[in-house]
């Protein structure tokens, strides 16, 4: 009897497990048979999805345009029971062209104000706005047409007198820079590092660089090319390495001095921001086929009063960032200007430059300079992605040469 309960016992576990497994089997056919007219469904879809992945690369202004083509006319062919999703296109958290006094931290916001206060070079500015509207094309001849990128030379007074005879360049700088298609203006902004970027910098037709900015231990990340360097004159006149270090025999070197609030060359001169004349010279003296100009000192204020009819609000009474005013020299001379690290990517951090170890938020929002308001007018210009900046830290602009205004 035990035998025989035990027998049945064994066949009923038995039954079970075939009833079991048969059940499992049937089910696997089932999802087999759904994954494989998922899998067809799918591939219907294939070639648009392909697109979209395109449309996220650096290159995406050329390719977007094919791509909100083709889904369009694949459309027509497939069936319309059958609804085609876009994918989502990823967002990217860069910065904001409508950025205000108002994201400053409460230091620098403090620092602005005292800024406004001071008012160290007298500026009345009677102009329209704040917060007059352009749309890009016509800001980008606003610029064009009203800031005069040009060089001190030998015809304005005192560089005309016996003192001066012999030290500013005899050929103009159009002769030795430009007309170039592409160029790439590189911040010293510390985000640079580890940015792998130096090959892309080197590959544009010409390269401008700011102030002691060396290239050497850094060319990964900056490049190697130099052929413009844009420096303050508190380099010149207090650097001790100015008249010794080659950094400053390579290229076209620029010097700039800001004047009293349009403040004309003679009265500049009787009153510079910093005395560097001298060192000018010994410069001059020691290099005489080095390429040295110097910026018209009217230059830098009428690109502050454009920054301040466009912003929304008071900004600060001190000139343009070097910076700045190197973006406005290449798009001159460029029909295309890439600046690296400008507006900053997602490498973003308050290590002022990528040679030093010096922090402070100040050298991406600004406290002396208007930088804050600087940047917030290259981003409305862009014509690049939000991704390059995010990724690359790079904006792209147009040149002034093919505009038609």
């Amino acid at each position: 009897m035990i035998h025989t309960s035990l027998r049945k016992k064994f066949s009923y576990c038995v039954l079970a497990f075939v009833l079991f497994a048969a059940i499992c089997v049937w089910k696997e056919r089932k999802k087999g048979s759904y994954y494989g007219s998922l899998k067809l469904q799918t591939n219907e879809f294939q070639e648009p999805k392909n697109l979209e992945k395109l449309t996220t690369g650096s290159g995406s202004q050329h390719v977007s345009s094919r791509s909100t083509q083709v889904p369009h006319q694949l459309s027509r062919t497939l069936s319309p029971r059958v609804p085609h999703k876009t994918k989502p296109q990823p967002t990217f958290q860069v910065w904001n062209k409508d950025s205000s006094s108002k994201n400053l931290v409460p230091r620098l916001q403090k620092i602005w104000k005292n800024y406004v206060r001071m008012n160290k070079y007298k500026v009345s500015y009677k102009g329209p706005g704040p917060g007059v509207k352009f749309s890009v094309d016509a800001l980008l001849c606003h610029l064009r047409d009203h800031v005069n990128v040009s060089m001190v030379d030998t015809t304005d007074y005192p560089f005309n007198t016996s003192e001066w005879e012999g030290y500013l360049p005899r050929e103009n700088i159009r002769t030795k820079a430009g007309p170039w298609r592409r160029c790439a203006v590189v911040s010293s902004a510390g985000s640079l590092k580890s940015s792998q970027l130096g090959q892309e910098i080197d590959d544009h037709d010409a390269v401008l660089r700011f102030n002691g900015a060396p290239t050497a231990n850094f060319q990964q990340d900056v490049g190697t090319k130099t052929t413009i360097r844009l420096m303050n004159s508190q380099l010149v006149t207090t650097e001790g390495r100015f008249l010794s270090d080659s950094l400053y025999n390579e290229g076209i070197l620029i010097v700039w001095d800001p004047s009293m609030y349009h403040a004309d060359i003679p009265k500049w001169y009787q009153n510079p921001d910093y005395s560097f004349f001298n060192n000018y010279k010994s410069y001059r003296k020691l290099h005489p086929n080095q390429p040295f100009y110097i910026l018209r000192p009217q230059m830098p204020w009428e690109l502050w009063d454009i920054l301040q009819e466009i912003s929304p609000e008071e900004i600060q009474p001190n000139p343009p960032s070097s910076g700045m005013l190197g973006i406005i020299i290449m798009m001159t001379l460029c029909d295309q200007v890439d600046i690296y690290e400008f507006l900053p990517s997602k490498r973003r951090t308050d290590v002022c430059y990528y040679h030093q170890k010096f922090f402070d938020m100040a050298c991406t929002m600004g406290a002396y300079h208007p930088l804050l308001f600087e940047k917030n007018m290259v981003k409305y210009l862009n014509e690049g992605t939000d991704e390059d900046i995010y990724l690359l830290g790079k904006a792209t602009l147009s040149g002034f040469r093919n505009l038609r205004c």
